[in-house]
């Protein structure tokens, strides 16, 4: 069963001829996309700054040192963000949309959505149906201190509202994985590690990981997500 069924494609990254019907039935549990050009490594380097000038956003790049995502914001915390390839195509859309002003909620789109949020009002309004809505984690009322964030599928039926990922962990200090319902971790954010000990990365510039079956650009979305909800 697709946790996801809205994501269309299929991950070149675990394609094997040998193999197929194993990794079909992989690709088929977490979603995935095709339009990024991914290297064979999982492990991303994570930049937060845009690759343009007066602009918030995120470089990422591959193991092999080929840019692979970007994003660029003109707004500090901005209501809507784009994830884009290498060449500027867009992938993954995240907007924001607040329930009673308590809990930070965002829905993941694929594609881009064509249209903004408004300034007068600051709503936004797309005719497309998301993928996935991340929710942010109120310890109030979960008393779960380590869960950040829920990763919900939106589809119709009576387990509509259970979780397929939780994030856990602390964005903040970028330490978390994100797990799935079998409590499995399919992606992690690492500190960026360095060979020279007087040498520190702070959290500019971290880490993220991807397990075989889960999609580097879904799990980027996460973290494009985590960093509104937690920076």
């Amino acid at each position: 069963m697709k946790v996801f069924p809205r994501f269309k494609f299929l991950s070149r990254a675990v394609v094997h001829e040998e193999n197929q019907d194993e990794h079909v039935l992989e690709r088929n549990m977490y979603p995935v996309v095709t339009k990024g050009g991914l290297c064979t490594s999982s492990s991303l380097t994570v930049w937060k700054k845009s690759l343009l000038m007066n602009c918030k956003g995120f470089t990422v790049i591959d193991s092999c040192g080929n840019l692979v995502y970007r994003v660029d914001n003109y707004s500090l915390h901005p209501q809507e963000l784009v994830l884009m390839d290498a060449s500027g195509n867009s992938l993954l859309t995240m907007r924001r949309h607040r329930k009673l002003g308590l809990v930070d909620n965002w829905c993941v789109y694929e594609g881009d959505l064509g249209n903004h949020c408004t300034r007068r009002t600051r709503t936004c309004r797309t005719r497309k149906s998301p993928v996935c809505c991340v929710t942010k984690s109120v310890n109030i009322l979960n008393g779960n201190s380590n869960v950040q964030a829920y990763v919900y599928r939106v589809a119709s039926g009576s387990d509509n509202r259970r979780a397929a990922f939780t994030v856990e962990g602390s964005y903040a200090q970028r330490t978390c994985k994100v797990l799935d319902e079998c409590k499995k971790a399919v992606a992690e954010i690492k500190r960026k590690e360095t060979n020279t000990k007087d040498v520190s990365f702070g959290v500019e510039i971290f880490q993220l990981v991807a397990h075989p079956g889960f999609d580097p650009g879904f799990a980027m979305a996460l973290v494009l997500v985590l960093d509104q909800m937690f920076s």
